[in-house]
C-alpha cells in the first residue's frame, strides 16, 4: 500500500481498464446496478472539463491543473497519470479511505496505465479488469458514434487503444464486451467469487 492507505473493512478493490470505447464505464454501471451490492464507485480526479451531464464529485472531481499539482506534491493520489498533453487524472487516496471506512469495496473506472498503476499498488486485494472491444473495427465504430470527438480525437484515441491492447495480459481478467448483458452477468459472478471471505 502506498504511503498514508491503510485498509479498512475487507481492503479489497476492483480495477476496470479499456481503450477509450470499449464500454468499461458501461460495464461497471452494469455491476453497480445489481441490488445489494458493497460495491462503490472511486470517483477520480481530473483537470479536463465535464462532458456532457456530467456532474461535480458523481462522475469526477474537476480539479485546476494548479490544485491537481498541490495534490500531487502532498501526495493524496494513490496514482495519477498525465493521460493527453495538459489533461490529468487520478485516485484520491482519501476517496479509497473513505470507501473503505463505509464497508464499500472501491470499484475503479481508470484507463490502462491507471489501472496497471492501481494493481501494482494493491496487489492480491485488487481484481483488474481488461475490457476489450470485440474488433478494432468496432472500437471505431463506436467511439464515431458517441458524436462527441472531434476527428483528430478520434484518431488519436485509436492509435493510444492499439497500444493498450497489447497490456491487456498484465490484468487477471480479459473480459471481451460483445454481448453486453452477458458480459455484466459474467463479470458479475466473478466478482462476488473474489469477495468472498
Amino acid at each position: 500500500m502506498p504511503t498514508g492507505l491503510a485498509p479498512q473493512g475487507n481492503g479489497k478493490a476492483i480495477i476496470f481498464s479499456a481503450p477509450s470505447g470499449a464500454g468499461k464505464t458501461t460495464m461497471v454501471k452494469g455491476l453497480m446496478s445489481y441490488p445489494k451490492s458493497s460495491l462503490g464507485f472511486s470517483v477520480s480526479a481530473t483537470t479536463r472539463p465535464p462532458r456532457g451531464d456530467e456532474k461535480e464529485g458523481k462522475d469526477y472531481y474537476y480539479l485546476t491543473q494548479k490544485e491537481f499539482h498541490l495534490k500531487i506534491h502532498k501526495e493524496e493520489f494513490v496514482e495519477w497519470e498525465e493521460v493527453y498533453n495538459g489533461i490529468f487524472y487520478g485516485t484520491l487516496k482519501s476517496e479509497v479511505e473513505r470507501m473503505w471506512s463505509e464497508g464499500t469495496t472501491p470499484v475503479f473506472d481508470v484507463d490502462v496505465v491507471g489501472g496497471l498503476a492501481l494493481k501494482k499498488v494493491f496487489g492480491k486485494s485488487a481484481m483488474s479488469v481488461f475490457v476489450m472491444p470485440p474488433t478494432m473495427e468496432i472500437l471505431e465504430q463506436r467511439l464515431r458514434g458517441r458524436g462527441t470527438e472531434s476527428e483528430a480525437n478520434v484518431v488519436k484515441r485509436l492509435a493510444k487503444a492499439s497500444k493498450e491492447m497489447e497490456l491487456s495480459d498484465f490484468f487477471d481478467i480479459q473480459l471481451v464486451n460483445d454481448d453486453l448483458q452477458e458480459a455484466i452477468s459474467k463479470i458479475r459472478n466473478t466478482t462476488l467469487e473474489f469477495l468472498k471471505p
